[in-house]
């Protein structure tokens, strides 16, 4: 690593927050584009003052690192939640050069730090609901206009071709996917164009029949949410009711075997639209939006002691971004650096506990 880099680093975990936007923001250069407008930008100046990474959590013992890989070939954001498949982290639809409804497909390997552009999705949308289940990548619904519009039809991705798998029981849009067992749950989303709101769904996808069945709804509709699977439970953290004015900081466990929900201690930093994955026996969560924010705080829940904890900030604070577990690191690639889908970027960075 140059030394430069590590110098980010160090500031990253060490600083205050305004001390390391201004350390660290020589590797933002020409990673932004707007939404309306064509032609790479640099960071936009509205990210200073909406950036935020103070988290009331105490600080953990070991705070960790961020790190500055390779930018994705494309600025985006509003994509699927990224997902990991074959070793890789997926990101698929999205906002991208100008459109809201593109059907991109990239993924990266942090081995070689190269990103590989790959089959687009058989329809372009943004919040597409994605999961890994078996040797396959599963997509479900999406937006066909910003943040809004969804649609139903769903997909399966074998490593070389898309192909059609039953459609979903209604539209829907940033839902929280992720595989349990043989199956995969489907959690929350929003649906309408003209009038937004969030739901309570909670579907299953059984692959072997390609039939969804109902369980028990979510206790409090929500969309942009963070989902992981700790042991046997899943759990679903964040998110916005209806919009990122009303943020939840909800927590919220499920069983499976029992179709029974059960509230959790929640989450310090209300926000949505955050990346959400168990990494070190740990939930982290990191990034977000909300009124006139954008928040790099990264905080980390541990089951055991059932307590929240801070640790270090993310290098350049988004929403809308893919966050995934790859070998030892957390990676976060692409995603908005200001409140709304106005500038996607192509930043991509990783945490790492050493």
């Amino acid at each position: 690593m140059s030394l430069r880099r590590q110098f980010l680093v160090t500031a990253a975990a060490l600083s205050v927050p305004s001390l390391l936007r201004a350390q660290h923001h020589g590797h933002h250069s020409g990673q932004f584009e707007r939404l309306n407008q064509p032609g790479r930008i640099d960071l936009p100046e509205i990210h200073a003052q909406q950036a935020v990474s103070d988290s009331p959590a105490p600080r953990a013992v070991s705070a960790g690192a961020w790190r500055v890989r390779a930018p994705l070939p494309i600025p985006r954001t509003e994509m699927a939640w990224a997902v990991a498949y074959r070793h890789r982290v997926h990101l698929v639809g999205g906002y991208a050069e100008q459109r809201v409804d593109r059907p991109y497909h990239h993924a990266y390997d942090p081995v070689s730090d190269r990103w590989e552009e790959l089959p687009q999705l058989p329809r372009g949308a943004n919040h597409v609901g994605v999961a890994t289940l078996g040797d396959r990548l599963y997509a479900f619904g999406g937006f066909i206009e910003q943040n809004r519009t969804p649609h139903d039809e769903a997909f399966r991705f074998d490593g070389a071709r898309w192909e059609r798998i039953r459609r979903l029981p209604e539209t829907c849009g940033a839902m929280a996917c992720i595989a349990v067992g043989d199956r995969i749950h489907l959690v929350g989303g929003a649906i309408g164009s003209e009038w937004r709101r969030s739901v309570d769904w909670h579907i299953v996808y059984d692959p072997a029949s390609d039939r969804y069945e109902k369980r028990q709804p979510l206790p409090v509709a929500r969309d942009h949410i963070g989902i992981v699977v700790v042991g046997r439970h899943l759990h679903v953290i964040g998110g916005r009711v209806d919009s990122f004015h009303t943020n939840s900081s909800l927590h919220h466990s499920y069983d499976a075997q029992a179709d029974r929900w059960v509230a959790r201690t929640p989450m310090p930093t209300p926000r949505s639209g955050h990346g959400c994955v168990l990494y070190r026996d740990k939930v982290f969560v990191m990034g977000g939006e909300g009124t006139n924010r954008v928040f790099g705080q990264n905080e980390a829940w541990d089951p055991v002691a059932d307590r929240w904890e801070s640790h270090a900030p993310m290098l350049t604070p988004r929403h809308g971004m893919g966050a995934v577990v790859i070998g030892n690191e957390i990676i976060v690639a692409g995603g908005g650096p200001q409140m709304g889908g106005g500038v996607k970027s192509a930043i991509n960075e990783s945490f790492t506990l050493g």
